[in-house]
């Protein structure tokens, strides 16, 4: 009897958490159509004209998926070793915060709209798409994020340098005039400018202090690409590995290696 019920939990947990199987495609497939579905409902509910006419049909139609997702939620728990990895992963607490919503609006208004969280479950797409070349990607991404971080955490560190003292000349060469009343303001400005994003809410009208603004952007656009290519060379260092769609049943950990036979995480043991 025991083993029947682990046997039981083993094949739940397959289909829910991994997406190698013809059945986790269409389980984690059906479960984006849903996601999909319950935001057009929410969108759909804010136009006015809609939410008068169908208000009633829309509210039946976002209970009956929000209780398809507490469902969802609950066997995803009842199907792993340990809940806990779960609960507080990632991915448990975007499906707890996108099914919350719509039972806090039934005690208090204006929660209702929070519905649309569930467009953070969208994510699961990776999921499904889960081919060995985009996992390895993202896992490369990743390192060469954490790779990077210090040599991008000095060059942000160079760049608020290089706003303050622009922002300081800026301030003096247009007199405190023209928007630029602060040295606080014209470093704002700076960093509007630095940026490319360039709001127009202030602007110099000297020509020197238009001569220094034209610099400033022309310099944006090399800053810009500084932390691509920090990230890209970073990026060059990280071997490619061939990963599956694997789920570890005891711990929810995925990233492993086609061949891995034990979770890279936990050591726990990987279904066959």
């Amino acid at each position: 009897m025991k083993k029947n019920n682990k046997n039981w939990k083993e094949k739940l947990h397959e289909v829910i958490y991994e997406a190698d199987t013809p059945a986790g495609k269409l389980f984690d497939v059906v479960l984006l159509i849903a996601i999909i579905a319950s935001i057009v409902l929410v969108m759909l509910e804010s136009v006015p004209s809609i939410g008068k006419e169908h208000g009633e049909l829309l509210n039946i139609s976002e209970w009956i998926i929000t209780i398809l997702f507490t469902i969802e939620y609950i066997v995803r728990i009842i199907s792993i070793k340990k809940p806990s990895k779960y609960i507080f992963s990632f991915y448990g607490v975007i499906d707890l915060l996108s099914t919350l919503p719509k039972y806090l609006a039934i005690f208090f208004t204006g929660t209702h709209s929070l519905v649309a969280l569930r467009a953070l479950r969208l994510l699961r797409v990776f999921r499904i798409l889960k081919l060995a070349r985009f996992i390895g990607e993202s896992n490369n991404f990743m390192k060469a994020l954490r790779a990077s971080k210090a040599k991008i955490a000095v060059f942000l560190f160079f760049v608020l340098i290089l706003c303050v003292i622009l922002g300081t000349v800026m301030y003096l060469i247009e007199g405190g005039e023209n928007g630029f009343t602060s040295i606080p303001r014209s470093v704002y400005w700076a960093i509007v400018t630095l940026t490319t994003v360039g709001y127009g809410d202030i602007a110099p009208h000297t020509p020197l202090g238009q001569f220094v603004a034209s610099i400033i952007m022309i310099l944006g656009y090399g800053i810009i690409a500084v932390p691509t290519g920090i990230v890209s060379s970073e990026m060059v260092k990280v071997n490619d590995i061939d990963l599956n769609t694997q789920s570890c049943p005891s711990c929810s950990y995925e990233g492993h290696n086609d061949s891995a036979v034990f979770c890279n995480q936990c050591g726990g043991k990987l279904h066959e």
